[in-house]
């Protein structure tokens, strides 16, 4: 007699396996425990767990610097961590995402709560240099049309902040003042000395001055004038 429960049964999800992104989903939401899994060019990864200096309190910092930002811009909002469906063969869950809502003309979407589309700004915490978020991951949120993508690598003590010019990612420069400034995102300064050496009251103090600047001002009257609601647009 032949078991239908097991036959029935949905496999787990497994570091290596190659999916398509319905099947990524389906054995993802089917999981007893949702740990961190990301589909990244057809492929699983499963995270392993977090340390607190090599990944956590970093992350921390970058959300709350985006945070101080998201609340001075309306028309803008922060996600840390969320499901971002970019295409069929890729689903990551980047450690932060900044984006524009698409009343304001943003990129992206919601649908079923995951976002669709790119966001404008991603972000990723990553070991080391060698790690996938500065290659497949690259590679993938640069063809899905990610304006900017930061990169934190804490073994080496290194941020990259890649611009989307051309279809390419061309590294933002630090500024003669020591500044490095969004190209998308007017008044989003980041001072990169400080936020290395952990110095977050001089990282937030930089962002105010970019929170003051008329490049700001100006952005958020923009977006005011695009934005008739406050919420994310569902997809139909």
């Amino acid at each position: 007699m032949v078991n239908l429960s097991f036959k029935q049964q949905i496999p787990h999800l497994e570091n290596g396996d190659r999916l398509t992104r319905y099947e990524f989903e389906r054995r993802y939401q089917a999981m007893s425990r949702h740990q961190k899994a990301e589909l990244i060019e057809g492929v699983v990864y499963l995270a392993s767990p977090l340390r607190f200096e090599s990944h956590a309190e970093p992350h921390g910092h970058l959300i709350g610097w985006l945070w101080t930002y998201q609340i001075a811009t309306p028309g803008v909002r922060l996600g840390i961590e969320p499901t971002v469906r970019l295409d069929r063969d890729n689903e990551p869950q980047p450690d932060g995402v900044l984006l524009i809502t698409p009343t304001a003309n943003g990129r992206s979407r919601l649908s079923d709560d995951y976002i669709e589309g790119a966001p404008e700004l991603v972000i990723e915490i990553a070991a080391s240099s060698v790690a996938i978020d500065l290659h497949d991951k690259k590679k993938v949120y640069g063809r899905n049309g990610v304006k900017e993508y930061i990169v934190w690598q804490i073994f080496e003590n290194k941020l990259d902040w890649f611009s989307l010019q051309q279809g390419e990612y061309i590294s933002l420069e630090v500024g003669a003042d020591g500044i490095i400034k969004s190209q998308v995102f007017p008044g989003l300064w980041l001072s990169m000395s400080d936020l290395l050496a952990g110095n977050m009251q001089q990282v937030l103090a930089v962002l105010q001055l970019g929170l003051n600047s008329p490049e700001h001002q100006i952005f958020v009257q923009q977006l005011s004038s695009q934005n008739s609601g406050v919420g994310i647009q569902e997809s139909e």
